[in-house]
């Protein structure tokens, strides 16, 4: 499943051996090698997946990450760097990312890592245009990813969308932080479960008519949670 994906990389020998080897398996690589490009890039173009180091010029790999989050770029991200302490890893994935890989890193897991990423991206792309959900007053178009909100119309990350369609689809079954984690995270880099939580209260400030009372998307207490239509 070819793809176009963008690589924000500054080092050379790096960022040669993974264009290389993406575009080894029919993969279109636009490569930038700084944070500022990185952002202009992202708002100039589609992209089905952004590969984003941390330790960058200008603006690091968090800062970017947040603000292409803050602006509604709902491109899957994956993190590519040198940092692999807990602490960076969990903050990125509750930032948006959608995966994390440490340097140094095995090219094949790469590139399966890449794969199931592009995946998803280009199958919520052939979800036909109707099938929306609504969420009481308001709607999430799967296709598009995106939701009128509490906050205008903003356009989910994969995995926000992803949570509310698996929600939606339980049709009121309790689903635990672990199935959420098994069915939205998959094979990638595991969140933690506070992660989850942080995730679900964005969607309840997203989508609640009282965000401190959710009428929706609600807690079972010592389970998990459940979608309330």
């Amino acid at each position: 499943m070819n793809a176009t994906v963008l690589l924000v990389e500054d080092e050379e020998l790096v960022g040669t051996m993974v264009r290389m080897n993406l575009e080894g398996q029919s993969h279109e690589v636009v490569w930038v090698r700084d944070g500022q490009q990185a952002l202009d890039s992202a708002n100039g173009a589609r992209f089905d997946l952004i590969l984003l180091d941390i330790s960058l010029p200008r603006k690091d790999g968090i800062e970017v990450l947040g603000e292409l989050r803050k602006r509604g770029v709902g491109t899957p991200i994956m993190m590519l760097t040198a940092r692999a302490d807990i602490q960076t890893k969990v903050q990125a994935l509750e930032m948006g990312a959608d995966d994390y890989l440490p340097k140094p890193f095995d090219v094949a897991e790469l590139l399966a890592r890449v794969s199931a990423l592009v995946r998803r991206s280009q199958a919520e792309r052939q979800v036909p245009s109707d099938q929306k959900v609504s969420i009481g007053e308001r709607a999430v178009n799967f296709e598009t990813r995106e939701a009128e909100t509490n906050e205008g119309r903003v356009t989910l990350s994969e995995k926000e969308a992803a949570i509310v369609r698996l929600l939606v689809a339980a049709r009121g079954k309790v689903l635990s932080r672990s199935d959420i984690i098994e069915e939205v995270w998959g094979m990638e880099v595991s969140p933690t479960e506070r992660t989850v939580d942080n995730f679900i209260l964005r969607l309840r400030t997203l989508f609640e008519p009282e965000p401190a009372r959710p009428r929706h998307i609600v807690t079972v207490r010592g389970s998990g949670y459940r979608y309330v239509p």
